[in-house]
């Protein structure tokens, strides 16, 4: 035996074809009016109905903050000679800090590491801590 001799034991049954007249009467065999005895009905899929539930977004929305980039002491004391400023600009091309889609973020200098190099520091974010350390190794902050 093949596999293309193979057949089921019993026949398939044929769905009924309903609301076509003959001999299941006059609403053939779907009942007395309503929704399902129409012509095209359909239930509406669970999908919708859930999205429909959902409050729709409408209006000004709070945009979404861009987080800074972040830059330890250490990584200044390591690229940068005493003297030097430090801005965004300087860091995307010393390549400390890269650009994200061609556009320099802001910074934030985080106290992690010592700092002994007097540095100018410009267009910022700086924590407390580092604020201190920078100022104690005699750098300025604009």
């Amino acid at each position: 035996m093949q596999i293309h001799e193979i057949q089921p034991k019993t026949k398939q049954r044929r769905a009924r074809r309903i609301g076509r007249g003959g001999k299941k009467g006059t609403y053939s065999g779907r009942g007395m009016k309503g929704q399902k005895s129409r012509a095209g009905h359909r239930m509406a899929p669970k999908m919708r109905e859930l999205l429909k539930r959902y409050p729709k977004l409408r209006g000004s929305r709070r945009p979404r903050r861009e987080k800074a980039i972040i830059v330890k002491l250490a990584q200044l004391e390591k690229h940068f000679q005493a003297g030097e400023t430090v801005n965004p600009a300087v860091l995307a091309q010393k390549k400390i800090a890269g650009k994200i889609k061609g556009a320099i973020r802001s910074i934030k200098i985080l106290n992690d590491g010592e700092i002994t190099k007097a540095l100018t520091i410009e267009d910022c974010v700086l924590s407390k801590s580092a604020r201190e350390k920078i100022v104690k190794a005699g750098g300025t902050i604009k």
